[in-house]
């Protein structure tokens, strides 16, 4: 995340004294509000102690963690877990989560907005996490070593049990949590003033415990959005305009749909929150009804003024934004490129560019709504609360104070979650009907009305003195902003020359680690693409295109330098000035994806070539250190197979190298997915990919081998669910160049692209 983003940065961060009330009764877990269901017995329990708001342990001497953030399969819950129970001093087997609410005191500045993305989740939360892990074991010795009349400072904590050495007394958690003396609290300076663990103290953290979610997850009782069951609940099926934003509805024929056994009403959306656009629910007693009766309504739209975009339109458009030269604002702003390079001995120019992408987790969107007198229950699958309880406010017409979201396991997101379009369906037609209403998408809806990564077209000039030393460069980036769309000026940037703020997740990336004297990065937002393709944040953000066009052209450079690439990326993380540090880490990672790899040591068959990569995803400020070698084979006809990625990470603290490791694959495999196969296209203002039969996500057969070096030296934990999404693509198009000499600059890479550079 770039520095400037306030409110949510790990140097902006403070430890709140409300999350961190050390000996707090708490009469259970509070989750929400009063009639949340399932609250009641948890009320009529014995008293627990709650150390903090984050975490709770009961007179059984289980250990409850409560997870802000949203578990979409990366297993964050258990990581949260993880952490506290490495200071806390907790047995595992003794470990619970459950996810938080809405409820107003999870949204704490110590760990952030409820917003699950970027990568942040370890990074921003492990110091947090683990001093109020820290605070409970201290708070539990205190009342240990009262009850058994022994200094504190001798006692032991180890697998939920305080025990004294020297006279062999000992106390469980559950034997002091039942005493009703653990009440010691702290202040944020003694919260601060705690000496946490280092590295080789750790017992837990390091290890691959197991997950806490997979037993549920398996046995059928975690439960998904879609899962959802209350009394008396009808269902939602939607109908959506043949344009992607900006139609609306003129009229709706419900005849047909009368016919339908179960039809209860038709319910034309109109949503105050601008978040959907021309959208009819119909709503009958079964979803199986409910699709029929939505198929049977006859629907007449107006378009809107998107209705003749397409794909092409907006390209069109980005080329001629960025020849503007009073477009955009800079995001980088060293030196000055354009005076040096009428100076250099050689100047590269290249276009790159990227298509319209598709979330499509498994789960499809979905959303269950149900009014309570003047109280709003919304259950749903969320990757950003706070936003979401708002959209759901504003689609009633209530205050968000009023709006309890009931947070479920998330079948998928990726970036797809953080939008609440799924809720406002939901909340209207039960609004309509006066009863809880389901809403779930087809495939076609959850694709054809995507908040998609948007597409984007970037233009970069380098230029190199005699020596060969790239002196300058100049990237502009034209795309929609999507995070601007979200309306939260918190999560824009101030632009460096002072035209106004910037959506930075459009750019990061482009401020890379390399050194470079001269360098300028300009955010051109594409009005046309913004408005008729509303876009979102996709697994990786802003890096899955700015370092396919960065790490591209530093291979180009090289080429046409005479220069090893990979020895081309050492020579420019040299760490002057500014890149002190993260360059080093890099460099690093680079050295070992090349040593696993044997990049440079093997005579490769004809048509095989290796290509590398290095990024410093997700942001500069929140950086995780990733490099990649691919190894391909070309074939005439042009096509790629991809033989073996290897990548390397350096991610600080590993908490669970199972699931980094897990991670890791997963994101290279995505990456490599976005490179060579999924393409969403627009046409007449629609999306016109409807299923997975035209959207093609890489399939089974078609997955290479995938090597991981996670490198853990101890430093901060970083993040690793997107990373490598970011430097698979490049590293491949920069193999294909090594193979058969073909350099392309699209994504994703085609067949018949490969094969026309190949002649070229």
């Amino acid at each position: 995340m770039n520095k400037h983003v306030k409110n949510i940065t790990p140097e902006t961060t403070d430890l709140s004294r409300r999350s961190f009330l050390v000996g707090t009764a708490a009469t259970g877990l509070v989750l929400g509000y009063a009639g949340v269901p399932g609250l009641d017995q948890a009320i009529a329990a014995p008293a627990n102690f709650e150390p903090s708001v984050w975490y709770a342990i009961g007179p059984d001497g289980l250990v409850t963690v409560t997870c802000g953030k949203a578990d979409m399969g990366q297993h964050i819950a258990s990581t949260m877990a993880q952490i506290v129970a490495e200071e806390l001093g907790a047995n595992w087997k003794d470990m619970r989560v459950q996810l938080a609410s809405n409820d107003p005191k999870f949204n704490d500045p110590v760990l952030g907005a409820q917003i699950t993305g970027g990568s942040w989740s370890t990074m921003m939360n492990f110091d947090a996490m683990s001093r109020a892990g820290a605070a409970g074991r201290m708070a539990l010795t205190e009342a240990a070593a009262a009850s058994m009349g022994v200094p504190a400072g001798e006692l032991v904590v180890r697998d939920s049990v305080i025990s004294h050495p020297k006279s062999k007394k000992s106390m469980s958690f559950a034997d002091v949590v039942k005493s009703g003396k653990a009440t010691k609290t702290f202040t944020v300076d003694e919260l601060k003033a705690i000496k946490l663990k280092s590295p080789d103290q750790y017992t837990l953290i390091g290890v691959s415990v197991p997950q806490l979610d997979i037993p549920s997850k398996t046995n059928g009782t975690a439960k998904y959005g879609i899962d959802v069951m209350l009394p008396g609940m009808l269902h939602g099926a939607l109908v959506t305009p043949p344009v992607r934003y900006g139609a609306t509805v003129k009229s709706v024929d419900d005849s047909g749909a009368k016919k339908v056994p179960g039809f209860i009403k038709a319910v034309t959306l109109d949503d105050k929150t601008a978040t959907t656009t021309g959208w009819v629910v119909a709503v009958a007693n079964t979803y199986a009804n409910a699709k029929k009766a939505a198929a049977a309504l006859k629907i007449s739209y107006d378009g809107g003024p998107n209705a003749k975009l397409s794909s092409e339109s907006l390209f069109t458009e980005a080329k001629r934004l960025q020849g503007l030269s009073d477009s955009g604002q800079f995001f980088v702003k060293d030196g000055d490129p354009d005076a040096a390079f009428p100076s250099a001995a050689k100047v590269l120019e290249a276009e790159y560019t990227t298509n319209i992408n598709i979330h499509a987790p498994m789960e499809p969107m979905n959303a269950t709504a149900e009014f309570k007198g003047d109280i709003l229950h919304i259950y749903s699958g969320n990757q950003f609360a706070t936003r979401s309880g708002a959209i759901a406010a504003g689609a009633a017409g209530i205050d968000p104070k009023y709006v309890v979201m009931h947070q479920t396991w998330l079948g998928g997101g990726f970036g797809r979650r953080l939008d609440a379009d799924m809720m406002v369906p939901a909340v209207q037609a039960a609004k309509a009907v006066g009863k809880p209403v389901k809403v779930i998408y087809t495939r076609e809806n959850d694709m054809t009305m995507d908040f998609s990564r948007p597409l984007t077209y970037q233009k970069v000039k380098a230029g190199v003195d005699g020596d060969g030393k790239l002196v300058a460069l100049s990237h502009d980036v034209v795309s929609a902003w999507p995070t601007q769309r979200w309306g939260i000026p918190d999560f824009l940037s101030p632009s460096v020359d002072k035209k106004g703020p910037l959506d930075a997740f459009t750019v990061n990336g482009a401020d890379f680690f390399y050194t470079v004297p001269n360098h300028y990065v300009r955010a051109i937002k594409n009005e046309m693409a913004h408005n008729a393709t509303p876009s979102g944040q996709l697994r990786s953000v802003a890096p899955g295109w700015t370092f396919w066009a960065v790490e591209s052209m530093i291979d180009e450079i090289a080429h046409a330098t005479g220069k090893d690439p990979a020895q081309f990326r050492i020579g420019l993380l040299d760490g002057k000035g500014k890149n002190d540090g993260g360059a080093q880490r890099l460099r690093n990672t680079l050295l070992a994806a090349m040593g696993l790899a044997g990049y440079g040591t093997k005579q490769l068959p004809k048509g095989e070539g290796m290509g590398v990569a290095c990024v410093s995803s997700q942001e500069r400020a929140t950086a995780s250190w990733t490099a990649c070698v691919a190894h391909v084979a070309v074939a005439p006809s042009g096509e790629v197979k991809v033989k073996k990625l290897t990548v390397a990470t350096d991610v600080g603290t590993q908490v669970h190298p199972d699931g980094i490791r897990a991670q890791v694959e997963g994101a290279a495999l995505w990456g490599m997915s976005l490179a060579l196969f999924e393409k969403a296209t627009l046409k007449d203002g629609g999306i016109e990919q409807t299923n997975f039969d035209t959207y093609t996500p890489m399939r089974m057969s078609q997955v290479p081998e995938v090597a991981v070096n996670v490198i853990a030296n101890g430093e901060k934990a970083t993040g690793v669910g997107e990373p490598a999404v970011t430097v698979v693509a490049p590293a491949i198009g920069n193999a294909i160049f090594n193979a058969v000499g073909a350099r392309v600059r699209a994504l994703p890479i085609t067949a018949d692209a490969v094969k026309a550079a190949m002649k070229a």
